[in-house]
């Protein structure tokens, strides 16, 4: 019998790939029509021996091939998670890799990605915080009587955020058991295009193959280059378990993590100041943003526009002091925490891309794909890392799903990562769907759009006064009936929760003849959408004259 098993391992070696299913096909009616069960009682402790020593290379060859594992997924944020949890359902062998390399000040945490830990979750509920402070100081204009001071704790506030982030850890580490999906707290690189070499903590190496492989690994903060900067500043990767609070901080970028982050400081009691290079919110309706900019100065938070950081150091007082440039003019600040949110860089370069064949675009460092498929046939991406993709939790989850389905379920549905919604987080939230006011002259020209516009009042801000000068919504159509709509943006309270709906109706080819036909709800900010007729083009005033005109 070891005679017939060694000729069998020497076939198997030599057709590596395309005999696999024929050997062992072969082997199965061998043990099937060869051995009666006299010789096999003869010779079991033989085959006791054999198999048992080559039990987990018999099994994993059974299922996967000559692969280890059918799918091996780099990195376990959202995006990753949910094409190995896809891939899994079909009934895959699946191996999750993930690993956080501490930030410059020392900061990791657990499997989740980005959103989870850094990001979106821990954002939110900062800036949760901060509206619930503010909610507190209207609710005495409704009648509620608020004794003694009221104050604010950062530490309980970033403790309560990290229990909740751990126990989605947690819970994300129990779904990975209970669907048998294989957790490596390792740095994967690639050896070829089917080897990852996962590098633990403890300095161990673990060589893993996979039939294919999904490239899961998104983004970290960039750094800016300039002294000091690495030394002193934190990122949102340190901002969401910093020990102690903040303070005066100033943020050094001027994207949506930034404007974010400023926003529920802000809205937290600590002076907020951004720096900002060139504009606010780049690739976001300009009009729109003008009015979050706005906002935001309303509230308090300070902008130093037309500035770059040329240094950082620290003061004998413990306070940061930072130096910058812009206008022809050299100014200088200090500030107790100095964030920097500069945008982010793929984690790409960290894979040994060069090792499988990938093609990485040289400006971007993000991989090339389409629809999530690399150069290599059996590599494929997901999320932040592609790029000229969406850097959006949501995006990742569906693309991850899809691919799954593709791969391994026979269907054919691609990401479709057009019109996608998103929310900015700013105090005054903004959300939006489909293209902006701008990209729209510039695809169609302006004498083939219409906009519409309005100024509202949200009914709970009367009896508080809050400032409504800010709350504002447009939609962008074609001027041709029955005038599709190719964008709609939203300023106000909420702005998440209302653009969704209206997400999935541009999805279904919502026109503004639709909106007109659409009984609104009394009394929401939503309903807006329903009641916006006044165009740009006419010049008319689009601000009403009381919450029911």
């Amino acid at each position: 019998m070891f005679l017939v098993f060694t000729k069998f391992t020497n076939i198997f070696q030599q057709n590596i790939i395309d005999n696999c299913n024929k050997i062992f096909y072969f082997i199965k009616m061998f043990f099937i029509r060869s051995l009666s069960s006299r010789i096999f009682q003869k010779n079991r402790n033989v085959c006791r021996t054999f198999t048992n020593s080559n039990k987990r290379f018999l099994r994993k060859i059974s299922l996967c091939g000559l692969y280890d594992f059918d799918l091996l997924v780099i990195g376990g944020g959202s995006g990753g998670l949910a094409c190995a949890k896809e891939a899994s359902s079909f009934g895959k062998q699946v191996v999750v890799l993930d690993f956080v390399i501490p930030s410059e000040k020392g900061t990791t945490w657990g499997i989740g990605g980005t959103c989870v830990n850094v990001g979106c979750i821990p954002k939110k509920l900062m800036h949760q915080a901060s509206l619930l402070g503010e909610s507190i100081q209207e609710a005495q204009s409704y009648g509620w009587n608020i004794s003694g001071p009221i104050s604010f704790n950062w530490e309980s506030l970033v403790e309560a955020v990290q229990n909740h982030i751990k126990s989605v850890n947690w819970v994300t580490r129990v779904q990975l058991r209970d669907k048998k999906i294989e957790y490596v707290n390792g740095h994967g690189v690639f050896e070829d295009a089917h080897t990852v070499i996962a590098k633990m903590k403890n300095g161990k190496e673990r060589r893993i193959t996979a039939k294919d492989i999904v490239i899961a690994v998104g983004g970290r903060p960039r750094y800016p280059d300039f002294p000091g900067c690495k030394e002193y500043c934190i990122t949102s990767d340190d901002l969401f378990s910093l020990p102690t609070s903040p303070g005066n901080t100033l943020v050094i970028g001027a994207g949506y993590i930034g404007l974010e982050c400023a926003g529920f400081l802000k809205g937290l009691g600590y002076e907020a100041t951004v720096m900002v290079r060139s504009m606010l919110l780049r690739g976001f309706d300009r009009g729109m943003v003008d009015l979050v900019q706005a906002e935001m100065e309303d509230k308090g938070v300070k902008f130093l526009f037309g500035k770059i950081p040329v240094k950082v150091s620290k003061q004998p007082n413990g306070k940061l002091l930072v130096e910058w440039k812009g206008d022809d003019e050299i100014g200088q600040g200090e500030y107790d925490t100095v964030l920097v949110a500069t945008g982010r860089k793929a984690l790409s370069e960290e894979l040994n891309p060069s090792a499988a064949g990938l093609q990485i675009h040289p400006e971007t460092y993000k991989i090339i794909t389409n629809f999530e498929q690399t150069n290599i046939p059996n590599i494929y991406a997901v999320g932040d890392v592609l790029h000229e993709r969406p850097e959006l939790t949501p995006v990742a989850i569906q693309a991850g799903k899809l691919l799954a389905g593709r791969l391994y379920n026979g269907t054919q549905e691609q990401m479709d990562y057009d019109n996608v919604a998103t929310t900015v987080f700013s105090p005054l939230e903004y959300g939006c769907v489909g293209i902006t006011e701008e990209e729209a002259i510039n695809r169609y020209t302006e004498n083939e759009i219409e906009v519409y516009h309005a100024y509202y009042k949200p009914t709970e801000f009367f009896i508080p006064q809050k400032n409504v000068k800010h709350c504002y919504l447009k939609v962008i159509t074609l001027l041709k009936a029955p005038q599709k709509v190719l964008g709609m943006h939203f300023i106000g309270p909420q702005a998440g929760e209302v653009i969704q709906g209206y997400a999935a109706a541009i999805k279904a080819g919502l026109t503004y003849q639709h909106l007109k036909d659409t009984v609104g709800i009394h009394p929401t900010v939503s309903e807006e959408f329903t009641r916006v007729a006044i165009t740009k083009r006419s010049g008319d005033d689009p601000t009403p004259q009381s919450c029911c005109s």
